[in-house]
């Protein structure tokens, strides 16, 4: 990860601690949930805020950063919990094959704004900011996507 990539990480980080201690406090806002994981190596839960994005009629976690810890921990687990304010829900997780993640990130960066597509530049997963650039095949096989579904 480039130094440019590394500061917004940080930044990232510092703020995620903030929406997380205010989801907690029982705070919700935007598309954000606290997903609650086993850790894939201490079992351990682990706690990451992320935004679960309604796209083509379902809900998806998108990875933003490369090596995130929070999709290695749910293809270990395939289940985990998505609390928003003080509600919470058991869910899994089905991670869509390569071939069908174009659609969803184009989706989720043409109906987003500019900062949405720049996200995946500077992170280093895509090349172009645009809908077609972050839903590129090279683009897609970088970027997780997870659809959210009921846990059975």
């Amino acid at each position: 990860m480039d130094t440019k990539a590394a500061g917004y990480r940080r930044k990232v980080n510092t703020i995620n601690r903030v929406i997380t201690a205010l989801q907690r406090a029982g705070l919700a806002f935007g598309p954000m949930e606290l997903l609650t994981v086993p850790g894939r190596r201490s079992g351990e839960p682990r706690t990451f805020p992320l935004a679960v994005l309604k796209v083509q009629g379902g809900e998806y976690l998108i990875q933003a950063f490369p090596k995130a810890a929070w999709v290695a921990n749910i293809r270990a687990a395939k289940e985990g919990t998505l609390s928003r304010g003080r509600r919470s829900r058991r869910v899994r997780f089905v991670e869509l094959p390569v071939a069908e993640r174009g659609p969803v990130l184009r989706e989720v960066v043409a109906s987003g704004p500019p900062s949405v597509g720049r996200r995946y530049v500077t992170t280093g997963l895509a090349e172009s900011p645009t809908p077609d650039g972050v839903a590129a095949a090279a683009a897609a096989g970088r970027i997780a996507v997870f659809r959210v579904e009921a846990a059975g």
